[in-house]
């Protein structure tokens, strides 16, 4: 059986890689993947699969009909935050998919923000046609329950991610401090400065070394640069495109302050006290999920000061996931594997 894994894959950003990897990792063995990617030599380098050009129309006509299912692979695809031009693509291609008449598998899945009234319709019309789908949050479960279309329900993929040692990791001073932040409006540069004193205070306090995780370099690099240019004490830059060395990184940090979804993600699956800075409805979610300490972006305070004593609170006193919690979590995430072998199998 050949399946065509479809999303933001190939693009540079940490998290989704993360998610095609664990898809990866949770496929049945008797299933072939074919990848649509931004940069289909990198994917088929790094995976061992085979990958074709996700903007080439020949190409992804030539991988669907040499398929017998497609798989939107994880993430928060059919959202138009970000602009119309996501869910035409990706709700696209699931249309045509079920009009050739392939499995069709929506995994993973986050739904939403829907602003337009089009865009409500199409997503509702695709998950409606779907064979099978799984969502990673309560929000999009509650819209597959008001839409009436059976869906499964489990904690994001990536917290079954196997992570993967860092070399040199163990070299830098400890302890160590993990940040991950990327570009959005809501960063505007008033707010980033806020944050960079903030952290400057922060880790003149706590005598740590600062690691700087910029997730898609492309949007997030130009931010550690700026913050580690006002660092007074240790810090360190690091890019990392193998996801599973990205999870590893959480293994030797003490605490996390991050934006990326999931940054948060694999830290608090490692087991390491975490901060939300939220920019996105699906980052508010895991929050709350997890009872997780932080703060919009849009009501963050001007007043470093007192995002600073924040941070010393969680830090000193705050607590991490236990390893119990961990695995309650890594296990239940291990339907989305079930739901592929219930399909695929």
């Amino acid at each position: 059986m050949r399946a065509v894994l479809c999303g933001y894959y190939g693009k540079g950003n940490g998290g989704d890689e993360a998610l095609l990897a664990t898809l990866l990792q949770m496929l049945p063995s008797q299933v072939t993947p074919v990848v649509l990617s931004g940069n289909p030599a990198e994917t088929e380098r790094r995976y061992g699969v085979e990958a074709y050009d996700r903007m080439s129309l020949p190409a992804i006509l030539q991988a669907l009909r040499g398929a017998d299912a497609f798989i939107w692979g994880g993430g928060s695809l059919m959202q138009d935050t970000t602009g119309a031009i996501s869910p035409l693509y990706y709700g696209g291609l699931m249309g045509l998919a079920q009009r050739m008449g392939l499995k069709t598998i929506a995994w993973a899945q986050g739904i939403g923000p829907l602003q337009r009234n089009w865009v409500q319709w199409l997503t509702r019309q695709v998950f409606a046609r779907c064979t099978a789908i799984s969502v990673r949050d309560i929000a999009s479960a509650k819209q597959l329950t008001a839409w009436d279309i059976p869906f499964t329900l489990a904690p994001d993929p990536v917290w079954a991610l196997q992570a993967k040692s860092v070399p040199g990791l163990w070299d830098l001073p400890a302890p160590r401090i993990a940040v991950a932040l990327r570009s959005h409006r809501y960063l505007t540069p008033d707010r980033l400065q806020t944050l960079t004193t903030a952290l400057v205070n922060f880790q003149t306090a706590t005598q740590t070394c600062m690691l700087l995780l910029p997730f898609q370099p492309a949007q997030d690099l130009a931010i550690a640069e700026t913050i580690q240019a006002q660092l007074s004490g240790p810090s360190q830059i690091i890019k990392l495109t193998d996801p599973q060395q990205l999870k590893g990184i959480f293994h030797g940090v003490e605490m996390t302050i991050a934006m990326r979804l999931h940054a948060l993600i694999m830290a608090a699956a490692s087991e390491c006290r975490c901060f939300g800075l939220s920019y996105d409805p699906k980052v508010t979610y895991l929050m709350q999920e997890l009872d997780l300490p932080g703060v919009s972006l849009e009501d963050l305070p001007l007043d470093s000061a007192s995002l600073c004593q924040r941070w010393l609170e969680q830090y000193v006193n705050g607590d991490s996931l236990s390893n119990v919690q961990v695995q309650a979590l890594v296990d239940r995430a291990q339907t989305h594997q079930e739901l592929l072998y219930t399909v695929l199998g």
